[in-house]
């Protein structure tokens, strides 16, 4: 899949850098008055009237070519597997700390052991903001 991009990618640049080469090639609409007065236009390689129709021609053909390679990058964008979770699931999962001590949180209304100090109490939230934390003002 990841060739057939490239391959898709590159032809869509070449396609590109025709449609540049072919437009900048052609004559403006002034350039047919002054080929009818024999400005030197006539004397060109496809002839007075020829080259614009095999330019005009080809430039369509290029642009062609760019709008289809363009419609098969979008499919082939749209078309990616799909995501199965967030960043943080794909995240690797960190070992245990061996040889650890254990360590039990003392009860919140009992008396403050040697070694273990009581928690800090959390402050409770206001009642009037109660479940709106994480919502945006309007």
């Amino acid at each position: 899949m990841n060739a057939l991009f490239t391959v898709i990618v590159v032809v869509q640049v070449i396609s590109a850098l025709t449609i540049i080469g072919l437009v900048l090639l052609q004559h403006g609409k002034g350039a047919d008055m002054g080929a009818a007065f024999g400005s030197g236009a006539s004397g060109s390689l496809f002839g007075a009237t020829g080259s614009s129709n095999f330019l005009s021609k080809s430039t369509g053909v290029a642009a062609a070519v760019f709008f289809g390679a363009t419609l098969a990058l979008a499919f082939i964008g749209n078309n990616r597997a799909p995501v199965s979770g967030g960043v943080m699931e794909n995240l690797p999962v960190a070992p245990a700390v061996p040889n650890a001590p254990a360590t039990t949180p003392a009860p919140a209304n009992a008396p403050a052991a040697q070694g273990n100090a009581a928690p800090a109490p959390v402050p409770a939230a206001p009642a009037g903001n109660a479940g709106q934390a994480n919502q945006i003002p309007k």
